[in-house]
């Protein structure tokens, strides 16, 4: 029994025009499976696959307070291919954001509503993985944060040392899930999440059960559909229904 990363939660005060700035952004078209929430995945994507990790956006009128914890690396080609990225997304209304040093061979941005995200630099790591090279994950161990995600999905470890640890699909595909050491302390509810789901066949309740015996903590939210947890460094994340 094991989980997937399927999707990427991240809050909106407008989903549908900031789905409307990610769907520009990665290329990707996007639907509404239910008032209040704009999803987006690449175009003739079957879902859940892990060639991508999708995104939904999800109203709430909550302002975002600090820098947010989980954040998307996009991935380039070029020098040029960066430098291009970089102005097209400021057309789109993304500014550049005072995060990180001044000589990082990375950008820094914020989209419209302030959600960070990184436009790298080239890198050959990250050739195949589509637009997203990685979903970055802000904590205290990486060591330890590995452990628990490599046992909770079906992913594999790539790189694991006290400051960065790297995380990919078994399949080779999609994109990275990195842990980036940090000194921030979590302070309040992650508006940008992480979604797992578990396979066909198997029993929410069951997989529940063992991702809590890895590690994670129960949050006491009735949704019904899936279950509200948090990893060891208190990041929530959704256990959805098996599909």
């Amino acid at each position: 029994m094991a989980s997937r990363l399927v999707q990427i939660n991240m809050k909106a005060r407008d989903h549908s025009a900031l789905g409307g700035f990610w769907a520009e952004t990665l290329g990707w078209g996007a639907s509404s499976e239910e008032p209040g929430v704009t999803n987006l995945e690449p175009e003739g994507f079957v879902y859940p696959d892990p060639v991508a990790v999708c995104l939904d956006l999800v109203t709430c009128q909550e302002p975002k307070t600090v820098r947010n914890r989980v954040h998307v690396d996009l991935a380039t080609t070029s020098a040029a291919h960066q430098a291009e990225m970089v102005a097209r997304l400021k057309d789109l209304g993304a500014t550049t954001a005072d995060v990180g040093p001044g000589d990082a061979p990375w950008t820094v941005m914020a989209d419209p509503e302030g959600n960070e995200f990184c436009v790298l630099d080239p890198r050959p790591l990250y050739r195949d993985t589509g637009p997203i090279a990685a979903v970055v994950v802000d904590c205290a161990d990486p060591r330890a944060m590995a452990r628990f995600w490599g046992e909770a999905m079906d992913w594999a470890p790539h790189e694991v040392t006290d400051d960065n640890a790297l995380l990919r699909s078994a399949k080779g595909v999609g994109p990275y899930l990195q842990f980036l050491r940090t000194p921030d302390v979590k302070t309040v509810w992650n508006r940008v999440h992480l979604d797992v789901r578990p396979y066909p066949g198997d029993d929410l309740a069951a997989e529940a059960a063992r991702l809590r015996s890895l590690g994670a903590t129960a949050i006491d939210l009735d949704h019904g559909r899936w279950t509200v947890l948090a990893d060891p460094e208190g990041n929530e994340f959704c256990l959805l229904a098996p599909g």
